[in-house]
């Protein structure tokens, strides 16, 4: 994923920066590096984070329901955003905080140990670890083992062609629909992200979108319902879209958490605009959290945070009320089992 350029300069071509490198000096992402006119990943199996964890938290809410996911980082980030929840790892760069070696056939090895019906590579940006979730994707496909990304749909088209059939899922975190809020948060194009996530879509992914509510900065109700449309009209009225709420955080202590009543409107609007499934994040408790029939709004899948408390759908994932199919891909699995 780099062109070779003159005087030993370099294009990488993961991410739409498309970053020219000089001898000796490193992208954007401060993961790859340009020795001697050729590019170099710093973090193949570099892992700085594994947990088992239910695939909910990913959040993939219509993807095997209850089966639980074997999460990996590493560290760095294609973006740089002053809110992040994983900072500490999502700005860091290689060498500065620990890190384990971690062969690819390893994690698939850990992957079946603990049960684990899919590897999410998450926490912080997995497409700039593109070499090494390729290579642990393909041993885990040939396992019989699912791949999920939790991502923030920065990747080039063309590196998205080479990684996409060996990919099953993907949580895209939408920060905004502006190009505005992404210009000056995330130093990026909102458009390249749009169009990434649609291709995902195109090449068979299932695609859940979560969006950060935060206050001031992207809660406007005609964003959201922006937001929605696009989601409704590119992706499909059946894709899942999860408003999540924000708390201070890194360099954003000094904003408010979401008020709830604007989760709660953001995901009125989402189904105002056609969105059949719309859930709500960092809120315990709330009615959001479940599946809904879209035909009779019987409540089809229950949780409790990350937990499922309640299944009503048929061995056929269909509404055991009206018998309406609910678009959830994969049986309901006890996690752990």
């Amino acid at each position: 994923m780099w062109d070779p350029l003159a005087d030993k300069l370099l294009r990488c071509k993961v991410c739409p920066r498309r970053c020219v490198i000089k001898p000796g000096q490193r992208g954007f992402c401060r993961t790859r590096e340009n020795r001697d006119g050729k590019l170099y990943t710093l973090i193949y199996a570099e892992v700085s984070s594994m947990a088992v964890d239910p695939i909910e938290k990913k959040p993939l809410f219509n993807f095997w329901p209850g089966s639980l996911a074997f999460s990996i980082s590493t560290v760095s980030c294609s973006f740089n955003c002053p809110w992040c929840q994983n900072w500490e790892i999502a700005h860091a760069s290689p060498g500065e905080i620990p890190t384990q070696e971690i062969p690819p056939e390893k994690v698939v090895e850990l992957a079946k140990k603990y049960n684990c019906r899919s590897i999410a590579y998450t926490y912080n940006e997995p497409l700039i670890w593109y070499e090494y979730v390729m290579d642990t994707a393909k041993l885990a496909k040939k396992a019989g083992i699912f791949n999920v990304m939790v991502t923030n749909g920065y990747v080039t088209l063309e590196a998205l062609d080479e990684i996409a059939p060996y990919l099953d899922a993907a949580n895209v975190d939408v920060k905004a629909f502006t190009e505005e809020f992404y210009h000056k948060y995330c130093g990026t194009n909102l458009k390249e992200v749009l169009a990434a996530t649609e291709a995902m879509v195109k090449k068979g992914l299932h695609i859940e979108v979560t969006n950060l509510i935060i206050p001031t900065l992207n809660d406007k109700p005609e964003e959201i319902r922006q937001l929605a449309k696009w989601v409704k009209e590119k992706l499909g009225p059946d894709t899942p879209l999860h408003f999540s709420r924000f708390y201070p955080m890194y360099k954003m202590i000094h904003l408010p958490s979401t008020p709830v009543e604007i989760i709660a409107k953001a995901r009125e609007i989402a189904l105002n605009e056609g969105l059949r499934y719309v859930y709500v994040g960092n809120i315990p408790g709330h009615k959001g959290e479940n599946t809904y029939c879209p035909k009779c709004n019987a409540t089809v899948v229950e949780r409790a945070g990350f937990s499922i408390v309640k299944w009503n759908l048929t061995d056929e994932n269909k509404c055991s009320k009206c018998g309406t199919p609910i678009a959830i891909k994969g049986k309901h699995e006890v996690h752990g089992t």
